[in-house]
């Protein structure tokens, strides 16, 4: 069990969701506390040594009802401060983004947007507050890379880490991703639970990925042991070799195409929507969409959903490869929907 920190309070509660110290739930309203809503997080630690993943489920956030959560796979000799640095910044940060720029916008910035509506398949344009979460996580990103960058006595050359969040705001989600960790969204079909991946891993060996780091002097080179992993290598040097194309951090390779831009994309809600699952990589590598999608609609409840696809993800790591190698696995489930318990 972890400690909790409620924001609205600074007092510490503890927090069933909380099994370690990487994973916070955060709630504006203090009552949020004891029931944690429709949603869980978990995190356990690989056989590389110290878990350097982080995740955050801060409910309320924004709006009553809103909600905002994400993962951080952090890497390198800090990789572990880097993620637990983002965790903890970022949705302060990007929230104040947000309302700064929703002071400066102009009544032609609507008239603008209206213009683009009634021009266009009102279906096949977002919200028109997502052109705003859309500018305000961007930004937010480029300055907290700054200020991981500016951090006395943390050298980053090296150590980054991924960030994939989710914030909810009604209806409406804005998924925003940077790297190889992963959004996906189950939604209900009349053959059962459907996975919609809703973001990219972002690694080098996707074609306009690997043109822009090319296009900086980096090369994109596998290693002969491991031709399936396309690695990110300085022009002259066989170093640092990072498996993704975009990270917080990674400053050695910043000049040479690894960059901190998130792609951020928007979703509509549906009645047929029920979750959305937010995973690092120690999850996507040895379970599919479609098999984590169904770990968390057959979990016994909201709060257990994390941790059943966690579990399920190290017995994967166990039984795929003999060697006792196990990567970190962290979790967050968000439920659109109270689970309905089997009869």
């Amino acid at each position: 069990m972890g400690i909790c920190i409620s924001v609205v309070s600074s007092e510490i509660h503890e927090a069933d969701d909380c099994h370690h110290e990487n994973v916070v739930f955060l709630a504006e309203n203090i009552a949020s506390l004891g029931i944690q809503g429709l949603g869980s997080l978990y995190t356990k630690q690989g056989s590389k040594g110290l878990n350097q993943d982080a995740a955050i489920l801060y409910q309320d956030y924004g709006i009553e009802g809103g909600a905002f959560c994400g993962v951080f796979d952090g890497h390198g000799k800090n990789g572990h401060l880097v993620s637990n640095m983002v965790r903890n910044r970022l949705p302060s940060l990007l929230l104040n983004q947000k309302n700064a720029l929703e002071k400066i916008r102009t009544p032609a910035d609507d008239k603008s947007f209206q213009h683009q509506v009634a021009k266009t398949d009102i279906k096949s344009i977002p919200n028109k507050d997502f052109l705003n979460w859309q500018e305000a996580c961007i930004g937010a990103f480029k300055v907290l890379d700054k200020e991981i960058m500016l951090q006395e006595n943390l050298d980053c050359s090296t150590s980054g880490t991924t960030a994939v969040v989710v914030v909810r705001q009604g209806e409406d989600l804005v998924i925003a991703n940077l790297g190889d960790s992963r959004a996906v969204l189950g939604t209900m079909t009349e053959n059962g639970i459907k996975a919609v991946q809703l973001t990219t891993d972002l690694k080098p060996g996707l074609p306009n990925e690997a043109e822009r780091i090319r296009n900086c002097n980096g090369r994109v080179l596998a290693l002969k042991g491991e031709p399936h992993i396309q690695r990110v290598w300085l022009p002259h040097e066989d170093s640092p070799g990072l498996a993704m194309s975009r990270a917080f951090g990674d400053f050695l390779l910043k000049n040479h195409g690894i960059i901190a831009v998130p792609d951020v994309f928007h979703h509509h809600l549906t009645p047929d929507d029920q979750f959305i699952v937010l995973a690092t990589d120690g999850v996507w590598d040895v379970l599919n969409n479609n098999q984590v999608a169904s770990i968390v609609m057959e979990a016994e409840s909201e709060q257990e959903a994390a941790k059943a696809v966690v579990e399920a993800a190290t017995a994967s790591w166990k039984k795929k490869f003999p060697s006792p190698k196990v990567d970190d696995c962290t979790v967050v489930c968000l439920f659109f929907h109270k689970k309905q318990k089997p009869s």
